[in-house]
């Protein structure tokens, strides 16, 4: 797959360089949109991400302000909190691991800690740490990554790392009342289960699908995420029940189904990134931003509601 995928890399590369030499700012139009669905080289990722998102506007707005973070006063609970993640994130990769130099642990570990103080109503949350990590090795840069991190957090994805998580409660039942509208078979099979789709989906959005799909698929997944918004994560997890709603519907019992969804993220059909994603954006059907909307205003009304009982 990879070597009929370099050559795709490649004039996708040559494209984009074009692009962005006609074009010094990144706008926000169909043919940028659609090169961005196509995939974004590795080399401008950066660029392109920090555009998109508002971390390049808000980084511009606010000169100096991830270093003042790391100059006041340590949170001792907050520093000794991010610590204790630290080994987990990536301990694989020889970039994160402790012997390496100058290694990314102590990138990493600012960029959370700038976090955590910039936004004392989130702190640190898990997960966080392998998000930060996926960004500081795109970007190689602590300051970008602090921002790309503020807008996915701050804007892109709501709620998902407050205390409360609504938003990502939310979400994990929005997925559900779209299963049960694109895939009814599915969603009546779901329903047997209470609280299924925080089982099986609760993962792919906190982690945004890192160590569920494969590195080059969520970086194009990212691509969108960035470019699009958080409408592209339930493109994907759609994708995936749509395409699997055969060996779904086999299952006969609470385990199977999870088992089930731990191996439809994998094999041939996302390991080929290019083709995948061109599957997030035909099998779903229509899926407006709106519709997500006036679902998710309607699952936080009711998770409220049974909360406050």
């Amino acid at each position: 797959m990879m070597h009929e995928y370099v050559s795709v890399l490649e004039r996708r590369s040559e494209r984009w360089s074009k692009l962005l030499q006609d074009r010094p700012g990144v706008e926000k139009n169909l043919t940028v949109k659609r090169f961005v669905r196509k995939g974004v080289p590795n080399e401008h990722r950066a660029r392109i991400w920090m555009a998109a998102s508002g971390a390049q506007e808000q980084l511009d707005l606010n000169p100096g302000h991830y270093r003042a973070l790391l100059a006041t006063e340590p949170d001792a609970r907050l520093r000794e909190t991010i610590h204790t993640d630290l080994h987990r994130t990536f301990p694989d990769n020889i970039f994160f691991q402790t012997r390496a130099e100058p290694g990314l642990q102590e990138a990493l570990f600012r960029v959370l800690l700038a976090y955590g103080l910039h936004n004392k109503a989130v702190g640190y949350c898990q997960g966080m740490n392998f998000i930060a990590g996926y960004l500081i090795i795109i970007t190689k840069d602590e300051e970008q990554s602090f921002w790309l991190l503020d807008a996915l957090l701050g804007r892109i994805l709501p709620d998902y790392y407050s205390p409360a998580m609504l938003g990502l409660k939310a979400d994990q039942d929005v997925l559900g009342e779209l299963v049960k509208a694109k895939a009814p078979a599915v969603g009546q099979l779901m329903a047997q289960y209470p609280g299924i789709w925080t089982l099986v989906a609760s993962r792919w959005f906190i982690c945004l699908y890192i160590d569920i799909l494969p590195i080059e698929t969520v970086l194009r997944v990212w691509d969108c995420l960035f470019y699009e918004g958080s409408k592209v994560l339930f493109r994907v997890a759609l994708t995936l029940v749509l395409h699997h709603q055969a060996e779904i519907l086999r299952c006969r019992s609470l385990p199977d189904v999870c088992e089930c969804f731990r191996q439809i993220s994998s094999g041939a059909f996302t390991l080929d990134c290019h083709t995948f994603m061109q599957r997030i954006f035909t099998e779903p059907g229509s899926l407006s931003m709106a519709t997500i909307d006036k679902l998710r205003d309607k699952c936080r009304r009711q998770i409220l509601e049974e909360e406050s009982r």
